[in-house]
């Protein structure tokens, strides 16, 4: 049976993914400066929208003129991240009034009500430091972080017991390694889109019909070089630099594939198929997005499902994981019944028995 906050906690991994889509959207549109100030927009509540008000927002931000469709994508990614930031106090106060109860998560909670307090900060420094590049993957990091958190704590409140199934430990170093892997895929995806490089190779496999084109690695990944000042809006670095962060994530993508696929090709022959059918899937999704995205010249629409994508395929990382931990390892079955059990056991990993 699941645990008191369970629903509360999935309400907000929900919620959670729609502000990683709008964030995507906002971007991807050009709006990260949609409105000048924060956390309101041109001094108000809401994008200002008559005549009078625009021309009060003309005098407050001279050199940022309204433009009333990227504010309202700004304005509605902050309302929901706003309402987010409220779901994860709310869990934070029940975890500790219900600290005492057995099983209730307490440090994830209140961790999660620090990496959303962070987040606003890095909302707020999004805006005053005009889209720095550190700032807008920090900022897209901490979404991600606050999304695969959320999902490890509805994992946590579902009441689901561990599973019988034993796991082999190098499947559960494999699984870490899959996380670990797909988190810095995520790192350069947001680097790829904070210096605006998704379109810096139009075509496959080669890029400007080259295996190894000319590339600037030095400024691509100088995380120093970038003066704070300027507005980065559609970038600053020439064509050899966004080429390299470019061909860079093609190459963490090829890296992540080659690892999620052996990782699934073990969970198979481990009896674990429905694990590894849902990491096939999510990864098949996101390297399709990945392809389509080049060869269609990063449409909208494709581009937001591809941050999705990422989205996706980092929680079934998650729950890979949080699967195989509680799962006990093949050397510690000793119990000759529980052994019986586990011959037995054809539920192929992903069917766990409830409380």
């Amino acid at each position: 049976m699941a645990k008191p906050g369970y629903r509360l906690a999935l309400v907000a991994t929900l919620l959670a993914v729609v502000v990683v889509l709008l964030g995507a959207y906002t971007r991807l549109t050009h709006a990260g400066l949609g409105c000048p100030d924060w956390p309101g927009c041109y001094g108000f509540l809401a994008v200002p929208m008559s005549e009078q008000a625009q021309s009060l927002a003309a005098l407050r931000f001279p050199d940022a003129p309204v433009e009333v469709h990227k504010g309202w994508n700004e304005m509605v990614h902050r309302y929901f991240a706003g309402a987010l930031g409220l779901v994860i106090l709310a869990l934070a106060v029940q975890a500790l009034r219900r600290r005492s109860q057995p099983g209730q998560p307490v440090k994830l909670p209140l961790m999660l009500l620090a990496v959303v307090i962070t987040q606003a900060a890095f909302g707020m420094w999004t805006v005053t430091l005009q889209l720095w590049p550190q700032v807008v993957t920090a900022h897209l990091l901490g979404g991600f972080t606050t999304l695969s958190l959320l999902f490890l704590l509805t994992l946590r409140l579902s009441g689901r017991r561990p599973a019988i199934r034993p796991i082999p430990a190098r499947i559960r170093a494999l699984a870490m390694l899959g996380l670990l892997a797909v988190v810095v895929q995520v790192a350069l995806g947001g680097w790829v889109s904070s210096n605006y490089a998704a379109v810096a190779c139009t075509d496959l496999p080669t890029c400007h019909g080259e295996w190894w084109p000319e590339m600037d690695f030095a400024n691509a990944f100088n995380l120093t070089h970038h003066d704070i000042g300027p507005n980065y809006l559609g970038g600053m670095l020439f064509g050899e630099a966004r080429t390299a962060i470019h061909l860079t994530h093609r190459i963490g993508a090829l890296t992540v594939t080659l690892i999620l696929l052996t990782l699934a090709w073990q969970l198979w022959n481990n009896g674990l198929q429905r694990l590894a059918a849902l990491l096939l899937a999510a990864l098949a999704l996101q390297v399709g997005l990945g392809i389509s995205n080049v060869l269609l010249n990063l449409p909208l629409a494709v581009a937001v499902a591809h941050n999705g994508g990422g989205a996706l395929l980092l929680l079934v990382t998650v729950l890979l994981n949080y699967r195989l931990r509680l799962s006990p390892e093949v050397t510690a079955v000793r119990d000759p019944l529980l052994q019986a059990r586990l011959n037995s056991n054809t539920t192929g990993g992903l069917d766990l028995p409830r409380a």
